[in-house]
């Protein structure tokens, strides 16, 4: 389908906010060719005026369950939202359940919330390799809030810090040591701290051990909150929505604009790491074949076949 946006006003209409153009878009943008880049070209001025969370943390913290509580509280404080959900595919089918939009259901026929699945196909860093391009879409919409919810996988979803202006990091007492499995890496990277389901027991221990290990992060001009919420009697959500627009509204337009570079430099480097594994996978070189052996016979390390692959690639690649 020839489906470009100077043919159809597919980018006009995204703009003026129709959900069946972003819908379109964003099945537009999940591929690659011209139409992708004359699309992302025509959006580019109106981007950075949607305020980007990022919502991670261990499968079971009920994230799914505490977005679909903060959509109603942005929407009752008269804010438009837009959700990228991630779930994750099957490493066999490469298909996905994309449940989200179940939890979600009761804000289906609001006009001024919009939901959409991701599949994360194999992406291991949290969110999926097009996450990026729609958070950027769902900007240029115009919608106030765009929501990423990232599949839960553990601390390679650090790369959250690069997507999103504020970074929440959602925990559950009762999950065995879900503290400690997040402490090393997204820990870090959070902006505020949230401890859900807060009537279940030992939900003030929780909040007292993640108060203790913002001990260990460097001091910085913004004071992580460790919060209490529940996501089922939305209990704890106002002060949650009031931490989120504290944290936006110390953006400035350059950070806005350093947030997009980093976007973008994020997709770039996933694209790259994609297309490198796909050359090494399929390369049949005697070349290739050789600096593989070398390696599994270990006549060489793992950073120096690196090297050695990647310069092979390189003088494969035909003149331009």
């Amino acid at each position: 389908m020839n489906d470009t946006p100077e043919k159809n006003g597919l980018a006009a209409r995204l703009l003026a906010g129709q959900p069946a153009a972003l819908a379109r878009a964003i099945s537009i943008i999940e591929g690659e060719g011209e139409a992708v880049t004359r699309l992302l070209k025509s959006i580019q001025p109106n981007l950075g005026r949607a305020v980007v969370v990022g919502f991670t943390g261990p499968p079971g913290a009920g994230k799914s369950t505490l977005v679909n509580a903060f959509i109603a509280e942005m929407r009752g404080r008269g804010k438009t939202v837009a959700v990228a959900a991630v779930d994750p595919s099957s490493p066999i089918t490469g298909g996905a359940v994309l449940g989200d939009r179940i939890r979600m259901a009761e804000h289906t026929m609001d006009s001024g919330v919009y939901i959409r699945s991701l599949a994360s196909r194999g992406h291991l860093g949290g969110l999926s390799a097009s996450a990026a391009r729609v958070a950027d879409l769902m900007d240029a919409a115009g919608y106030d809030v765009v929501v990423l919810e990232t599949v839960g996988a553990g601390q390679s979803e650090v790369e959250m810090a690069e997507m999103a202006d504020v970074r929440i990091v959602i925990s559950a007492p009762g999950l065995g040591d879900d503290v400690q499995a997040i402490k090393a890496g997204i820990l870090e990277i959070a902006d505020i701290l949230v401890v859900n389901k807060d009537d279940l027991p030992l939900a003030n221990r929780t909040v007292r051990q993640l108060q203790s290990m913002l001990a260990l992060r460097a001091p910085s001009d913004w004071k992580v909150p460790v919060l209490s919420t529940n996501a089922v009697e939305r209990t704890g959500l106002p002060e949650l929505a009031d931490a989120i627009e504290s944290k936006a509204a110390l953006r400035t337009i350059k950070g806005a604009r350093a947030a997009l570079s980093s976007r973008t430099r994020r997709l770039l480097a996933q694209t790259a790491a994609k297309h490198v594994e796909d050359l090494i996978l399929r390369d049949q070189n005697p070349t290739a074949e050789a600096i593989i052996t070398a390696l599994q016979q270990a006549d060489i390390d793992l950073r120096t076949a690196t090297s050695k692959i990647l310069k092979h690639m390189h003088e494969s690649l035909p003149d331009e």
